[in-house]
């Protein structure tokens, strides 16, 4: 157990390195704005190579840094919260397998190279959910991979479209005949990899992976690889008309979802998962609106605090006995001042409170919205998803503040262990700060947009609307909604999504493979095929057996007689 703990901790030494050694590439990237093309050629022919590529841009190595350094904090949280776990070092080298599929994915230009990545990621996601061997994790799990399923197939499919022009470099792709096709296959299956509508039933439920693996899951790696990909295919997807409108559309109905379901959820790390949709939603509507840059600064600050956020609330489930019901809290912050102070600290960035990091690119993409020339009904709706998101992260804070404590008896929460709350403090610097420097260090997430002041103040105003809702809701006691009530069970399971794309759509599939099975497989198939080849081959070989004991011995008696009797009348 000492050596798992140990092997956890040099793995997190290891990332903090790199991301230490990786930080002067990036300011010097930034600074002269290169890009550094490396290819390594594996095989070649006289008609043909096969290459390696590799690209050094701002964008790929501020995102690895980004996640490297999550990653870091995140494998030094858990050799302290799974040190009793037996199989440690098998889950540290599922998660470094799990960060080196995200490099790859970010590093690499080429679509095929790119599936490494892509599938990596899949693959290695699957088994971190399973990773708790009960029902309910398989059940997660291979709803989580289905879906990535999905995305990797369309992959596949971008592959053959592009084989025609035998060009795979995603800077030197060009329109054709199939563009459009192209362009569809790579958004839907982005949106499989974010859990966008209608795909978004795989984020709650790969809650039920450990906690360490949520923080990495749904704020740098798995979640925001669709949107990256987006990013990076940004320029050839906008040739396409339609792109705009599905993204601003796709990205209103997720966010609007997201937020209406967390408001009815009671389980802490599904309110965090839910919280993670509906920020995927505010990256895909900004990709909508055309500003790129704006996404990829709110992936960043976003992947920040909802890291932070992950490992508050892992820090109080171990500490509450592994119970994520939030009803079963409270009265939290005397017992754990700094996890509770952190805690806040990531939910006041998820509003956008101003001068944390979730302020500077959140508030920026609201303003883009109000700026440019966007559907109104879709700017409505996007502003009341805003609110919604300051009511569910103030109903958070509120049942960990100054509910009436519920605990189990003789429950006894602290934050003393310097193991857990080392990263917590390190992720609670970069939530505070993390917003000015990236704004300060890259030009393109910096933009001059000049509103009136209502227009600015709108969303200062929507925010501090949701949390004054959300604060009168608690004090009238009425958090919780009737039990069967047909709205709480519409909205607490994301508009009857997870049920609509996993059992009733599984159920009929399943029960034609059963009848296809008994009536084929161990049916014809078995009377046409091998069995009955075998009983065929059988009932000749014994008929065969018994002429030849039988029959033929006395037909051959019968000749040998004949013979002899034809020889004695002849002489």
């Amino acid at each position: 157990m000492f050596k798992s703990m140990k092997f956890s901790s040099v793995c997190s030494i290891t990332l903090f390195t790199y991301f230490i050694f990786m930080l002067p590439t990036l300011i010097y990237l930034t600074l002269s704005n290169k890009i550094i093309l490396l290819e390594w050629e594996i095989l070649s022919n006289s008609s043909y190579s096969i290459t390696f590529p590799l690209i050094l841009d701002p964008i790929s190595v501020s995102f690895s840094c980004v996640v490297c350094l999550i990653s870091a904090c995140v494998m030094f949280f858990t050799s302290s919260y799974m040190s009793a776990d037996p199989f440690l070092t098998r889950f540290v080298w599922l998660v470094m397998l799990f960060v080196l599929s995200m490099n790859i994915l970010v590093f690499v230009p080429s679509i095929i190279s790119l599936l490494l990545g892509w599938d990596g990621l899949g693959i290695v996601s699957f088994a971190l959910v399973v990773y708790y061997q009960n029902m309910k994790s398989l059940a997660a799990g291979m709803v989580t991979a289905l879906a990535n399923r999905i995305g990797d197939v369309l992959l596949l499919i971008s592959i053959a479209i592009c084989a025609n022009e035998a060009n795979w470099n995603m800077m030197l792709i060009w329109e054709n005949s199939m563009f459009p096709w192209l362009c569809l296959c790579i958004l839907v299956g982005a949106m499989t990899k974010s859990a966008q509508i209608p795909f978004s039933a795989w984020l709650p439920a790969a809650m039920a992976a450990p906690t360490p693996v949520s923080a990495l899951v749904h704020s740098s790696t798995l979640v925001t690889a669709g949107i990256f990909i987006l990013i990076r295919f940004y320029y050839l997807l906008t040739t396409w008309p339609l792109f705009n409108f599905l993204a601003l559309f796709i990205g209103t109905i997720t966010l609007l979802m997201a937020g209406i379901g967390a408001n009815h959820e009671h389980d802490l790390k599904k309110i965090i998962a839910l919280s993670t949709l509906s920020q995927l939603g505010v990256m895909m509507l900004s990709l909508g609106l055309g500003a790129w840059n704006l996404t990829l600064f709110h992936l960043y600050t976003h992947a920040l605090f909802k890291a932070l956020l992950f490992l508050c609330a892992g820090a109080i489930i171990h500490n509450n006995n592994n119970v994520q019901d939030i009803r079963s809290f409270g009265a939290l912050a005397p017992q754990m001042p700094l996890t509770i102070s952190c805690l806040n600290i990531a939910n006041l960035a998820l509003c956008g409170a101003p001068f944390l990091s979730g302020f500077y690119s959140k508030d920026l993409i609201l303003e883009t919205c109000l700026y440019n020339p966007t559907n109104c009904i879709a700017l409505i709706l996007i502003f009341l998803a805003t609110g919604m998101t300051a009511a569910y992260s103030i109903r958070l804070s509120l049942v960990t503040l100054w509910q009436e404590s519920s605990n189990f008896p003789l429950t006894q929460n602290s934050d003393e262990d310097w193991v857990v709350t080392t990263p917590i403090i390190i992720l609670t610097l970069a939530a505070i700060t993390g917003g000015l420097v990236l704004q300060t260090m890259f030009f393109y997430f910096n933009e001059s947009i000049y509103l009136p002041l209502t227009h600015k103040l709108l969303t200062i105003f929507v925010t501090l609307a949701g949390a004054w809702i959300a604060l009168n809701i608690w004090k009238l006691k009425i958090t919780k909604n009737p039990n069967g009530s047909l709205m709480n069970s519409f909205f607490s399971t994301m508009w009857f999504l997870s049920m609509i794309t996993t059992q009733p759509n599984m159920i009929k599939p399943f029960m034609w493979a059963k009848t296809m099975t008994k009536s084929i497989d161990q049916g014809w198939l078995e009377v046409l095929g091998g069995k009955g080849t075998l009983n065929l081959a059988t009932k000749t070989s014994t008929m065969t057996q018994i002429l030849q004991s039988k029959y033929i011995n006395t037909m051959i008696s019968m000749m040998l007689l004949t013979a002899a009797s034809v020889i004695f009348l002849m002489y």
